[in-house]
């Protein structure tokens, strides 16, 4: 049993090492031309829905009667 379960291993191993020689040729690790450019607009929509909040809540409280 420790036989056959020894050369699973190492029939794994190997088909695991002959795939990867396989595809070496096909990946490509190389940095990219131009910067990476992350847009963080997230925090800007905050403060707009923020500001926006609290104007609605000042012109309920100064308009009490109409609300």
């Amino acid at each position: 049993m420790e036989r056959t379960g020894s050369n699973r291993r190492r029939a794994l191993a190997g088909a695991g090492l002959v795939l990867s020689a396989m595809l070496a040729g096909c990946i490509n690790i190389a940095a990219p031309d131009k910067p990476i450019v992350i847009e963080l607009n997230v925090n800007i929509r905050q403060e707009v829905i923020l500001r926006l909040a609290e104007d609605a809540k000042n012109t309920i409280e100064e308009n009490a009667d109409i609300f």
